[in-house]
């Protein structure tokens, strides 16, 4: 079977991305990283990517006098290497619409809130703020829109009493570490499948996937 070949694209410490090494690393999982880019030197990512033997690049964007510029670099850097499908795993910047429609459907992304609550930044702050009793992460084709796309699969997680938006994120962080290796084995093996409507509304359909039929409530019954 052949695999599909995903690039990488980080700006921090890379715990995403160590979640999706170790799913890679599987011989049964259908994709395999080619190459893992950053726009920041200081990435600690990168250092992953080097110990698990895979090719890692930095692309810093302050380098570069413009984002089109920017971005076509990294679009180069990963044409060049093969990249048919990019993993957004804590890439701390807002592409643009030529970049997005390039890898349109070819794109995915990952976000810790429910979507489409709490896009953009400081979600568990406002999670909290809000009153919420779930929180969670979600993956998603990505779109010209921020946090916006096609939902790939959620996890949640119970708001705890007594949680702040440091222990919450930690709760969070956690089921993002098992929901992108799942969300990227869907779109890889072709489970995971867009459908559009007549109105230009869009959801995935996934084939086959076990979803679980009990409410879960918090508190609890």
């Amino acid at each position: 079977m052949a695999r599909l070949k995903i690039g990488i694209l980080i700006s921090g410490r890379g715990s995403n991305l160590q979640a999706l090494i170790d799913a890679c690393a599987r011989p049964d999982y259908p994709a395999e990283i080619v190459l893992v880019a950053s726009n920041r030197p200081d990435a600690f990512g990168i250092e992953r990517a080097r110990q698990a033997g895979l090719p890692a690049v930095v692309i810093p964007h302050r380098d570069f006098a413009d984002r089109a510029s920017f971005e076509a670099a990294l679009d180069g850097a990963l044409s060049q290497a093969g990249v048919e499908l990019i993993c957004n795993a804590g890439f701390l910047r807002l592409l643009t619409p030529w970049f997005v429609e390039r890898w349109h459907d070819r794109q995915i992304n990952i976000h810790p809130s429910l979507l489409p609550a709490f896009p953009g930044l400081h979600t568990h702050e406002r999670a909290l703020a809000a009153g919420v009793r779930f929180s969670g992460c979600t993956v998603h084709f990505v779109r010209v829109a921020m946090d916006e796309g096609p939902i790939i699969a959620q996890a949640a997680v119970p708001v705890l009493p007594g949680d702040d938006a440091e222990t919450l994120a930690a709760r969070v962080l956690a089921a993002e570490h098992r929901l992108f290796p799942l969300a990227l084995r869907l779109v890889a093996e072709g489970s995971a499948r867009i459908v559009r409507a007549a109105d230009g509304g869009e959801r995935v359909e996934i084939a086959g996937a076990a979803v679980s039929p009990d409410a879960i409530l918090n508190p609890a019954d």
